[in-house]
């Protein structure tokens, strides 16, 4: 499909019906590490059981599994995120930068008593400067790749955009475990998954500007600008409705098939024109929590195969930067409708000092539910395509964005 091109000065549009949330990118934490020269060392530490295998794993065995309406979110979903916005807690108002995560459904930011060496570098929630803050009570725990990340709950006001959202629950972290959290420009994670995912029993985030009728719609979108200068915006997150002024076409709704996830089902996925993978349908989550696009091992292996793809020494798998044009267009096909990914598209590229380097946007994850096997479609696939999320009927709706050239 032809796209059109739009000249956008962000911030001069007005609407009552939708709060806007400039969304920022970042250089991701790989890229932060490789740079760096301490990739290597970073996967050996957090995945010493796996890191000797042909491919390293999202979701390694051995570790806590998923369980099945429970969040077990692991660290390798925001070891490639991109991109962050910006929130605040507390009166006087306490601000922070989160991931809006539809993969998870806890709010989580550090707490003034952290001891972990990532939340030097962050901001960290003060309780006591607070004077709506409320004790919980409650401790909580989610679990990580590299270990779980601890605190303890409170309730306070939450500012998201110009909308308040009274006695919010959230985690005040005081132990994050392993050096991701080092790199990340973030300070803590924003769920926007169902309440089933959440690891503490109560209200996420969009349950409670639902309940507090804060929206008129009980549905949010994102946009996301692909190869935004970093440190700009990068996208918005808008809540309550969508803008058709990012999007042409008509929404294509695609219902959940399970409520902790936002999972659809995939009709099939072709690789030009070839249906070798998930050929009799397969379950999906929409994520914005990562930025690869994952699949079952096996299956996964077959698409790197197919699309040329051949694994590192460090479990990554690597391309030819000057074959792209000669690679293959993958296809996913969702609610009868087709959603094709160029090379240039799903291949991420690298600049490692004056050398290019050319890496699959797809990786292999392991996550099991009572559908099958899951496929996760990250920020490689949302940033082409315009995402819906609507509550109120239960269904994700994808659709083609308007191209965006952003100006400050």
């Amino acid at each position: 499909m032809k796209r059109l091109v739009l000249l956008v000065l962000f911030g001069t549009w007005t609407s009552s019906a939708l709060i806007r949330i400039p969304l920022r990118q970042m250089h991701p934490i790989r890229t932060q590490l490789r740079a760096s020269g301490l990739l290597e060392e970073f996967l050996k530490e957090q995945h010493p059981d796996t890191f000797s295998r042909r491919y390293v794993q999202c979701f390694p065995p051995g570790t806590p599994s998923m369980q099945l309406g429970r969040s077990r979110e692991k660290i390798y979903n925001f070891m490639d995120t991109q991109f962050y916005g910006e929130i605040s807690l507390g009166t006087p108002a306490q601000n922070f930068s989160v991931i809006f995560d539809t993969g998870s459904a806890d709010l989580w930011v550090p707490s003034s008593y952290c001891v972990s060496q990532a939340c030097v570098t962050h901001k960290h929630f003060k309780a006591f400067e607070s004077t709506s803050f409320q004790h919980d009570g409650r401790s909580f725990g989610i679990h990580y790749g590299s270990g779980q990340l601890l605190g303890v709950m409170g309730r306070d006001t939450l500012m998201i955009g110009n909308m308040t959202i009274e006695k919010q629950e959230f985690g005040e972290s005081v132990y994050e475990p392993g050096s991701t959290f080092v790199f990340a420009k973030f300070d803590g994670v924003l769920g926007l998954g169902y309440p089933a995912l959440a690891e503490v029993l109560g209200k996420p985030v969009f349950d409670n500007i639902i309940a507090q009728k804060k929206v008129d719609q009980a549905v949010f979108s994102f946009y996301f600008i692909r190869r935004a200068d970093v440190a700009t915006i990068g996208g918005e997150l808008l809540i309550g409705g969508t803008d058709k002024q990012f999007y042409t076409g008509e929404i294509n709704w695609i219902p959940v098939t399970a409520q902790s996830y936002w999972q659809i089902k995939i009709d099939r996925i072709a690789v030009q024109g070839r249906s070798l993978v998930c050929q009799k349908g397969c379950q999906a989550i929409i994520d914005t929590g990562t930025s690869l696009i994952g699949g079952p091992p096996s299956e996964i292996l077959t698409l790197q195969e197919l699309i040329g793809a051949t694994p590192s020494s460090i479990g990554e798998f690597v391309l030819d930067c000057t074959r792209l044009s000669s690679l293959p267009h993958v296809t996913f096909v969702m609610g009868g409708k087709e959603y094709t990914l160029t090379p240039q598209q799903y291949v991420r590229k690298e600049m490692l000092g004056d050398k290019a380097l050319c890496f699959s946007g797809f990786q292999p994850v392991d996550i099991a539910s009572a559908q099958g096997p899951l496929w996760i479609l990250g920020d490689v696939f949302l940033t082409e395509y315009y995402s819906v999320f609507d509550r109120e009927h239960d269904r994700v709706g994808l659709l083609c964005p308007l191209v965006i050239l952003v100006i400050w």
